[in-house]
């Protein structure tokens, strides 16, 4: 048994990588044509050539999490196929492997591909797309982040604050800060506007060249406004390195754990986190999706094909995986318009595939 999963791992792992590299190779000519137009094609500094295939490399990790389900269904399609068409596979069965034994060394491979699909999306992705994104901005300037800015939120025991980003520099930084605080009956009581912001290392911001008004109430009813300059700030706070990114890159690039501190302190605030929500989830079901398309791939090995057959399969084995990752896309934007269940929401295309695996498993392979 161990010479027949090292002979399927083998062939599968290949095909994968062999797909895989395909499709990454597809997608680094797309995003490095669509680089081209922000160019800078005058004077010897900027953002160049160079610095645009470096960007473009840094999101192949991205690339690579979204795409490893598609591949690893077609892979696996393609070598099931092949076996069968060969009469390996027949070979194999004869010798003893059994449909529960072939479903068991396929679910160990599929467990494989969602140890990898997990360790890219949670490690390489964030890395890679926080690097490419301060690359970016190094050569063409900050990164922006709107016309509005990114807002955040926070409740402290003295009040209430809202707090506006401009942008971030490539240093990490922040530009542009503004702070609005309330007390707890949600009257304004000051507005902190610094040029720039970095984080401190006890719970704290540092702001530089701050305009800061206070809005003062001498009996309860009159109120006057202070408003001083000074140079430097000091705001405690909560809020995170981690939090302003969240509010700035896309939440799909973001590690699990990340998500989840960000998703609480959303909650905490009164915000709406329920994109954040779904994304977690998203993040927690994603990779497991490699298990179901092992086994939807599995009854392709029962089939008997006849020359040049394996291709109008492969071509399903194409379909099925992009018509997986439109529903996994369409599903996530409808539960956020309806207001579904997050894991619900999330874990819906898995488990609908689930079903038609082993739907097609058993009406394949053990009734047939």
């Amino acid at each position: 048994m161990k010479t027949v999963r090292r002979l399927i791992y083998r062939e599968v792992i290949v095909a994968v990588s062999l797909v895989t590299l395909g499709f990454i190779s597809l997608f680094f000519f797309f995003d490095f044509v669509e680089e081209l137009r922000s160019v800078n094609q005058i004077g010897d500094v900027g953002y160049k050539v160079p610095q645009a295939l470096i960007y473009v490399a840094l999101l192949v990790p991205s690339h690579v999490y979204e795409l490893l389900p598609i591949t690893v269904l077609i892979g696996t399609i393609f070598v099931m196929a092949r076996l069968a068409q060969s009469s390996e596979f027949t070979i194999l069965r004869t010798s003893g492997l059994g449909p529960w034994r072939a479903l068991k060394a396929l679910l160990l491979l599929g467990l494989g591909f969602v140890a990898f699909t997990f360790a890219v999306g949670d490690y390489m992705t964030p890395l890679a797309d926080r690097t490419a994104q301060l690359l970016k901005s190094q050569f063409k300037g900050q990164i922006s982040v709107g016309k509005t800015g990114a807002w955040l939120k926070e409740r402290q025991a003295y009040g209430n604050y809202a707090v506006n980003v401009g942008a971030l520099s490539p240093d990490g930084n922040m530009k542009d800060v503004k702070i609005f605080e309330f007390d707890n009956q949600g009257a304004l009581v000051s507005t902190t506007h610094g040029e720039k912001a970095k984080f401190g290392e006890h719970d704290d911001w540092l702001l530089e060249k701050v305009e800061r008004t206070e809005f003062v109430s001498t009996d309860g009813k009159s109120s006057h406004v202070d408003r001083v300059f000074l140079d430097n700030f000091r705001w405690p706070t909560l809020v995170t390195t981690e939090m302003v990114s969240a509010a700035v890159l896309r939440p799909e690039r973001m590690s699990t754990i990340d998500l989840f501190q960000y998703m609480r302190h959303l909650t905490q605030n009164g915000q709406s986190a329920q994109k954040y929500e779904i994304q977690f989830w998203k993040k927690v079901f994603y990779p497991l999706s490699c298990l179901v398309m092992v086994v939807l791939a599995l009854p392709f090995a029962y089939f008997h094909f006849r020359s040049g057959g394996i291709a109008s399969y492969v071509f399903g084995g194409v379909m099925a995986g992009i018509s997986f990752v439109l529903l996994n896309n369409v599903l996530g934007d409808l539960g956020t318009l309806q207001g579904w269940q997050p894991w619900v929401t999330a874990a819906l295309p898995g488990l609908i595939y689930s079903v038609l695996s082993l739907t097609a498993f058993s009406w394949l392979v053990l009734r047939r």
